[in-house]
């Protein structure tokens, strides 16, 4: 008796094990497309009407990460609990945890913009369920289907197809303050930086260029006002410029390496992967890395990182909400060759 016992245990073991293997092998798009499913299920004819919108509508295109009065979508603050749980599943399942934790610090900011900005009249709403979700598309059938994700200083925009995610651009990610100057509790320590990663390696990099390298890697001694072309389908298009990843040093090119997967890795392995797989096939010694502004915390900068098939653009030239200077953060990844899964304007 005692030996059936342990076979049906050692079965169950051997069972929940096969399941958990299962998921860990399932991809990123059939995840997502199992939680949309879910999510969608949670709606009313009248939400699933104002949240599922055409996949070739105007919509699905209209992205920005400034406090806007009204988004497309169905906002977090009229949810109900379960589907709050529903939509931050599908969310879970767009992003690494790294991604999601990053991107629920985000929101989670606006509560320390309303209390820095409590006392300012005609200021823009802030709060942390100021968050729409938005599908395109049909996710139950055959063909390509949307996801945005969007706010103050968050855009994630998605398109899965055929249980694949063909498209996670333009992703955006901003934060204000960037880092935080006072404690405002659990989670949210004095010195805390939201894109530390983002801003802190490329100063490292910066840093580590010689006389002749910071020549050619600082492009402008003023930061540009913001990153380029928010709200546009289209990625922004223009020659590389700076200093490419070949005039570096290996230690340099290690630097710049972890910049790009700081990026990267905002999304799940295997869409992730897919990133990197592209940009090794490309080469790194034609990437670039362009530098505009101060070369200190505290003062406007803004750096880009362009390679073949991508762009990222980063900007820190914004005062927070107290008005200490360039501690507002906007960041934003591009495809070159499209956002949305459609090819690039002409």
């Amino acid at each position: 008796m005692r030996s059936n016992r342990f076979y049906v245990a050692l079965l169950a073991v051997a069972v929940l094990a096969a399941g958990a293997a299962s998921l860990k092998l399932a991809s990123t798009g059939s995840s997502m497309t199992a939680a949309a499913e879910k999510f969608v299920a949670t709606l009313s004819p009248a939400e699933k009407a104002e949240t599922v919108l055409p996949y070739d509508g105007p919509a699905r295109t209209d992205w920005h990460y400034i406090p806007k009065a009204t988004r497309k979508g169905l906002q977090v603050k009229n949810m109900s609990e379960a589907q709050r749980k529903a939509a931050f599943n599908l969310l879970d399942s767009a992003l690494s945890s790294v991604g999601y934790k990053k991107a629920r610090k985000v929101m989670q900011l606006e509560s320390i913009l309303h209390e820095l900005e409590k006392n300012r009249q005609g200021g823009a709403i802030r709060d942390a369920e100021r968050y729409y979700f938005t599908l395109f598309g049909d996710v139950a059938g055959d063909g390509p289907w949307g996801l945005s994700v969007e706010g103050h200083h968050l855009s994630l925009n998605f398109v899965v197809e055929n249980d694949k995610v063909v498209s996670s651009t333009p992703t955006f990610y901003g934060a204000n303050p960037g880092i935080l100057l006072a404690d405002y509790g659990e989670g949210f320590p004095k010195g805390l930086r939201v894109l530390k990663d983002e801003e802190q390696l490329a100063f490292d990099l910066l840093d580590s260029l010689d006389e002749q390298q910071r020549a050619k890697a600082i492009v402008a001694d003023k930061a540009p006002s913001d990153v380029r072309d928010a709200g546009k389908a289209s990625p922004p298009i223009s020659p590389a410029a700076g200093l490419p990843a070949a005039e570096m040093t290996p230690k340099q090119v290690s630097i710049l390496r972890s910049l790009i997967e700081a990026y990267a890795h905002n999304l799940p392995d295997d869409v992730a992967q897919e990133r990197l797989s592209r940009i090794e096939k490309d080469g790194y010694d034609a990437i670039t890395f362009a530098w505009a502004g101060a070369d200190r915390p505290g003062v406007g900068h803004d750096y880009r990182v362009q390679g073949e098939s991508f762009l990222i653009e980063f900007n820190n030239t914004q005062p927070d909400s107290a008005g200490n200077p360039a501690n507002h953060v906007h960041s934003v990844w591009h495809n070159l060759e499209g956002n949305f899964a459609l090819p690039v304007a002409e």
